[in-house]
């Protein structure tokens, strides 16, 4: 067998092992606390979203799940899990990770699972307990928490006691998990909060997991760190202690921008995903990979297709690296032929083993190319154009 057909049918392999799981929020009109602009193609519904998930499926073959927010998507609770159900089926798109909101209610004003009033911790607790019924209902593997909760002046709060509250708040939501469950706790360094967060850090949420239970595991979200931070090391530090459960990808300028994937910096998505390939097929089966983004200028469909697109490109160039190489000249500390090498494989293009991959699956050559001669776009910004409003929740 040559060596192109070898990397042909790894190619192949790898691309088809790729999964990524699209957030519903990013088809709807989102904006920043100054605004919304609204896009007259945008999702108004949930019904919507799903058709908008499955667009985008079609044209990747990559997205098979679509991530759910409670109080957006099901507003009603389990009582709405009904018309996801049938969405799901009539659509091809699953439901994937349920995303608890805790940030919202106006009880949750001063904190939610760490607010001073047990009252309001439970009221808390019970939308997290709601959340894994939802899932189990939709059969869902995992649930998604991004805690807002923080203060934002010294003295304030009392951050020992409510690291207490919410051990005991996680813990309580890890006892109703079905054995195929996971529960994935995100961190964020600041935002809304702005002197001190209660889940700060990768540290604090590793910590917080393991007292929750053993199907408790870290969500890295690409976007919640502080600039210049080494994720890549991040996710080492979480492989090595089996304690990594997914991403959130999106890229950043400053913070938590939200922008497509590989914008401002591929080279660093390039490192992380360099850094997961050294995995088991096992241990990566256990990893979510899940878009957290929204885009306020750019066209939902377009910019999510952006990213799923370049995510493909980059996990493939960090699949075509030379490990067995590199690790020789790791030991012999070569420090220039080691990163030549490593480099390498992030500057290689291929894109000519994307197009074969998509040939042989029957996929578009240029998904964006071919979103906009669907006519797609045209045709939902006719439909829902009357129904576009700049009120209401943030998705």
């Amino acid at each position: 067998m040559s060596e192109l057909k070898k990397q042909t049918d790894r190619a192949m392999a790898v691309l088809d092992s790729f999964q990524i799981e699209i957030p519903s929020w990013g088809f709807s009109n989102t904006g920043t606390r100054f605004g919304k602009f609204i896009q007259s193609g945008a999702a108004t519904c949930i019904a919507e979203k799903f058709a908008d998930a499955a667009e985008v499926h079609r044209l990747t073959a990559a997205t098979p799940t679509m991530a759910l927010h409670v109080l957006w998507d099901l507003p009603n609770g389990l009582a709405d899990t009904i018309q996801i159900a049938t969405l799901s089926q009539s659509t091809g798109i699953r439901a994937g990770s349920i995303n608890p909101n805790l940030f919202q209610d106006q009880r949750f004003k001063h904190g939610s699972l760490c607010h001073a009033s047990a009252e309001v911790r439970g009221v808390a607790t019970e939308h997290m307990a709601e959340s894994v019924r939802i899932a189990q209902q939709l059969g869902c593997r995992d649930i998604s928490l991004w805690l807002p909760d923080g203060s934002n002046y010294p003295g304030t709060q009392s951050m020992r006691r409510r690291i207490a509250w919410l051990q005991e708040a996680l813990f309580e939501t890890h006892k109703l998990l079905a054995p195929q469950q996971r529960l994935l706790i995100e961190y964020k360094p600041f935002e809304p909060a702005f002197y001190h967060t209660d889940i700060a850090d990768w540290g604090m949420a590793l910590l917080l997991a393991r007292s929750a239970g053993p199907q408790a595991r870290v969500l890295v979200d690409t976007g919640h760190h502080y600039a210049t931070q080494n994720i890549e090391q991040i996710v080492a530090w979480l492989l090595h202690t089996e304690m990594l459960g997914g991403f959130h990808f999106n890229d950043r300028r400053f913070a938590d921008d939200d922008l497509t994937l590989g914008s401002i910096d591929p080279y660093q998505v390039f490192r992380i995903f360099a850094e997961i390939q050294q995995t088991s097929a096992a241990e990566l089966s256990n990893i979510a990979f899940m878009v957290d983004q929204s885009h306020n200028l750019k066209p939902k469909i377009e910019a999510m297709v952006q990213t799923v697109v370049t995510a493909q490109e980059l996990w493939l160039k960090a699949a075509i690296l030379d490990r067995a190489h590199l690790a020789e000249l790791q030991d012999q500390c070569d420090l220039v032929a080691a990163e030549e090498l490593f480099r390498s494989a992030f500057f290689a293009d291929v894109k000519p083993l994307l197009l074969a991959w998509r040939e042989e699956r029957g996929l578009p050559a240029d998904p964006l190319q071919e979103l906009r001669r669907s006519g797609y776009m045209e045709r939902i910004a006719q439909e829902r154009s009357h129904k576009q409003t700049g009120m209401g929740s943030y998705a």
